[in-house]
């Protein structure tokens, strides 16, 4: 017997598939263009390969298997569109549609591509890594290091006419001398500047609340730096008039206009938005952004509104934000960026115009799993005009943005169409990414009937393999006997299929770093880790405490091993209290007992579920951890595969129509039921 959860899956019109026999990868798809037709010719370069499509767009590949696989597609008149995709989500036939129409944009007078990404810092653990992390820029060879950290996103960021990006730090050789009032500062070194140009950004945004770190010092080092740089710049200077100018810039023959704001002017003295006296941000008053748009739009500039504010972790905007993002395209401005939450927030068409109401993280150091899903957005304008968006899924793994693939991919775009969605925006696929048209049609979408298997003695089921532009519409159950609940995932890459991809590690995991090795097989796909226990135990878990989380909410550890000889596991939730410093927690906190289970030594997978609740009140933070003991104490080894842990968005419920009053339940990974079943349940999705 197996123990372990399969997902089996039927698929209905698949125009895409993919397929792995004897180490090679079998594929097809279909390129189109914007209004639906096949595009001929079209080159395709595949790795190292290069291939055409056919007269009718359609494209056949049989290559050796890879770990990843990017792909550019390449036409003549047409913008590129670069597309990544893990080697789990081609050699599974879970995946619907993974290649269904690769839409390609064509050039034309007056149409301009933009790129926009979110917040960027290269300071504090880039250099002093927590946890015995690698380092990742070292003095001597700070250029080159701070290149390959960006080396992941420089083709998808290179394809754009202009990109941008929000700088928030300040760029000195050194610290300043003088230091603001504040609890988090951040400056970063030089060659961040040169290693943006060299990845394909032409402006940063300096209006947020990381601009005047290190007050007068520190902004007139950045503005040095930035002048002696390839970028342009707006959002900051050395007084209010010279911070709320925009930066003028001619984009294939159009005229455009970058303006930046911050969101509030700060509490301390001075402040961090500009005045008479003194330099910083631009602060975005509702007065200030209206007047300065304006200004722009009078001249016949397409103006283009970056803004930092609203409140850091949260599913959407504040009110004010909203407010003033909305009356900057009263005004006139053509687009609205939005940023400072560091996590991704929804879409939304306001008037013919989109609003991106937070970018979420493009390359910073916050070792916390919400801020880790981010995106890319592209921007398609004619004359000023929007007429099409694509979201490019991101996920910064061990602070470095890489194209987010597998689970990453459906936790990133399923929360973005859900919070899309409410704001009745519309996304829909190309390949792997998300698209928005002007007309914000839904795609037509027929029904598809899914099926989900749980093996004997397992109540619970991974969702990651469902498509994430469609939605859980009906829950077929065995017998009227049988509840369901959903819920989601609070560890990023718990099935490790992206653990070794691109060339910086994974450092959200605790283990031993000595006894750890990755495998190419798995429980439940590709990759799997194996973990050498001796007579010491092991701590294998989430190496950083979990901000983001629901208090009093039932939760599930879910884990898959597989041992030699027989291993004790204790699991544990470790928590921070609310005034508790970091790493007093991380050495003192209590580790407190959820349950103990013993695997034996059957050599095949084992599945375990453990049942806790959540941290109800005194607590900011936690997270869960496996302690694992060779029953012997003897030299062993153990293999570990989906350790995930999930926290229920529902109450059970027997009813066929799934119960969303929790905006998290429509962005749900995983179901569980009250009870094992011998027969599978089924899922309709639309």
């Amino acid at each position: 017997m197996s123990y372990f959860t399969t997902l089996l899956i039927s698929v209905l019109a698949i125009t895409a598939y993919g397929a792995q026999a004897n180490n090679t990868y079998d594929f097809s798809g279909k390129i189109i263009d914007e209004q639906g037709a096949a595009l001929d010719n079209v080159q395709i370069t595949l790795n190292d390969a290069s291939f055409e499509s056919s007269d009718s767009g359609a494209f056949h590949f049989n290559l050796p298997a890879q770990k990843m696989l990017q792909f550019t597609f390449k036409k003549q008149g047409y913008y590129p569109s670069v597309q990544s995709f893990s080697r789990y989500e081609l050699t599974t036939n879970k995946f619907e549609n993974v290649f269904d129409n690769i839409t390609l944009v064509k050039k034309k007078t007056g149409r301009v591509m933009l790129a926009f990404g979110g917040d960027v810092m290269m300071g504090r653990r880039f250099y002093k890594p927590y946890f015995g992390d690698e380092v990742l820029i070292n003095y001597e060879t700070n250029l080159t290091d701070s290149k390959s950290i960006l080396a992941a996103v420089k083709p998808y960021m290179s394809i754009a006419d202009y990109a941008a990006v929000n700088l928030e730090t300040q760029i000195a050789e050194q610290a300043p001398k003088e230091r603001a009032k504040k609890s988090v500062t951040f400056y970063s070194q030089p060659e961040l500047l040169a290693a943006l140009t060299w990845a394909g950004v032409d402006y940063v945004s300096l209006g947020n609340n990381h601009t005047y770190d290190y007050l007068e010092e520190g902004l007139v080092s950045t503005l040095k730096h930035l002048e002696q740089s390839e970028l342009d710049y707006s959002g900051a200077g050395l007084d209010e008039q010279d911070a709320l100018k925009a930066h003028r810039q001619r984009i294939n023959d159009q005229a455009f206009s970058m303006l930046g704001y911050v969101g509030w002017e700060g509490s301390t003295t001075p402040t961090q938005s500009a005045t008479a006296k003194h330099g910083g941000a631009a602060y975005g008053s509702m007065e200030n952004i209206v007047a300065s748009v304006s200004k722009e739009v009078e001249k016949n500039q397409t103006t283009i509104v970056q803004y930092h504010g609203s409140q850091e972790y949260s599913d959407g905007p504040t009110g004010v934000t909203e407010q003033r993002l909305k009356s900057s395209i009263d005004s006139g401005a053509a687009l609205a960026i939005a940023h400072h939450p560091h996590v991704a927030q929804g879409l939304e068409l306001y008037n013919g115009n989109l609003i991106a109401y937070s970018m979420g993280n493009f390359t910073f150091d916050q070792n916390f799993s919400s801020t880790q899903h981010s995106f890319i957005l592209y921007v398609w304008l004619d004359e000023g005009a929007f007429t099409r968006a694509e979201i490019v899924p991101i996920y910064l793994k061990g602070y470095q943005p890489t194209p987010a693939t597998g689970m990453h991919r459906y936790s990133t775009m399923k929360r973005l169409k859900e919070l899309s969605a409410l704001r009745y925006t519309n996304i829909t696929q190309s390949g792997g990414h998300g698209v928005i048209t002007a007309d914000n049609q839904a795609k037509k979408s027929d029904k598809l009937a899914q099926q989900v298997s749980f093996p004997v003695g397992t109540t619970v089921a991974s969702l990651h393999h469902l498509p994430w532009h469609k939605s859980l519409a009906q829950v077929g159950l065995p017998n009227e006997q049988i509840a369901y609940r959903l819920g989601t995932n609070l560890i990023n890459g718990s099935d490790f299929e992206s653990f070794d991809n691109f060339s910086n590690a994974e450092r959200g995991w605790l283990f031993d770093r000595e006894k750890i090795a990755v495998n190419d097989f798995g429980a439940s796909g590709t990759t799997s880790l194996s973990l050498t226990l001796d007579k010491t135990p092991s701590i294998f878990g989430m190496q950083s405490f979990r901000r983001v989380y629901k208090a009093s909410s039932p939760m599930t550890i879910k884990a898959k091993f597989k041992v030699d000889k027989g291993v004790k596991v204790n699991f544990y939730w470790q928590g921070r209290k609310t005034r508790q410093k970091l790493f007093d927690a991380f050495k003192n906190g209590k580790k407190n007992l959820i349950q103990s289970v013993t695997l034996g030594n059957s050599k095949q997978w084992q599945s375990v579920e453990i049942d806790f609740n959540s941290p109800r009140i005194g607590y900011r933070s936690y997270r869960v951890l496996a302690e694992f003991i060779a029953a012997d104490g003897t030299q062993t080894q153990i293999d570990i595969d989906d350790f995930a842990l999930i926290e229920w968005q529902t109450a059970y419920s027997k009813s066929e129509q799934p119960n969303f009053f929790n905006l998290n339940a429509k962005q749900a990974s995983f179901i569980g039921l009250d009870r094992p079943v011998n027969s599978p349940i089924k899922l309709t999705l639309h």
